[in-house]
């Protein structure tokens, strides 16, 4: 395949720091991509996802979809020569077991009421 078909992207982290950037080919699905952020994930980090389904990346203000590729994900394929197209890139990491027994333990408290019969 031509070195013009391949896009160049990087994934921008919260913390403003970049993964990439790194060149594919506008079929790689996205669930695809998902596996080498996993695999490329700084070390350094404090949170790191476990999982493909603890990273969402979004283009353009839209979450792509795990099962589509890039070409159909409305990427500008092509309309940046030479340019690198950054994604954000956000963890939706699940809770700690402490605060779910945090937030059991105190919603019975926040409900409860008391009476006093003088």
């Amino acid at each position: 395949m031509a070195g013009e078909d391949l896009v160049e992207l990087k994934f921008r982290l919260a913390d403003g720091t970049d993964i990439g950037p790194t060149k594919h080919t506008p079929d790689t699905t996205v669930a695809s991509l998902k596996e080498k952020i996993l695999a490329q994930w700084p070390k350094d980090k404090e949170n790191c996802p476990k999982t493909i389904q603890d990273v969402k990346l979004i283009n353009a203000g839209k979450i792509l979809e795990n099962n589509k590729t890039l070409a159909e994900s409305t990427l500008p394929v092509g309309e940046l020569p030479g340019g690198v197209i950054t994604m954000h890139l956000v963890l939706r990491l699940p809770l700690s077991d402490k605060n779910n027994e945090k937030q059991q333990d105190d919603s019975p408290k926040k409900s409860s009421c008391s009476c006093t019969i003088l």
